[in-house]
């Protein structure tokens, strides 16, 4: 396994989201695993607050030196707050990935979805495999 930080309170996605519920608020953030590939974060842009979302949807994207990526929701609902501190110090994501380097809220009807995302133990296998 490699040396990154893999919660066990949080579901993640193929696509290397986390994502913590809080009732029918999902928090969703990139893994400790995405940014360390990623390297240097040094832009984000998420869609705008009040905007809606469907399952799949990407709700932003992060670029470092080394490649840019889509970020994707696992939950349909409506963007309640966005993390608009990484607009200034898109670095945070890279130093502290689970907390202030957060990225958006989403409220949602159905956090079903999250039941078919892994937990931290297969996310790290699955980060292991590739």
């Amino acid at each position: 396994m490699g040396d990154w930080k893999t919660p066990a309170n949080l579901k993640y996605a193929e696509t290397d989201e986390w994502f913590a519920a809080d009732g029918a608020v999902v928090t969703i953030g990139i893994t400790d695993y995405a940014q360390d590939q990623l390297n240097d974060i040094v832009y984000v842009e998420f869609r705008d607050a009040g905007e809606e979302l469907d399952a799949g949807d990407s709700f932003g994207e992060v670029e470092s030196v080394k490649a840019a990526s889509e970020l994707y929701s696992a939950v349909a609902g409506e963007i309640i707050e966005v993390n608009s501190a990484l607009e200034d110090a898109p670095e945070t994501v890279n130093a502290d990935p689970f907390g202030a380097g957060w990225m958006v809220k989403v409220r949602t009807s159905d956090l079903a979805p999250l039941g078919g995302l892994m937990d931290a133990a297969a996310y790290d296998a699955y980060c292991d495999s590739r």
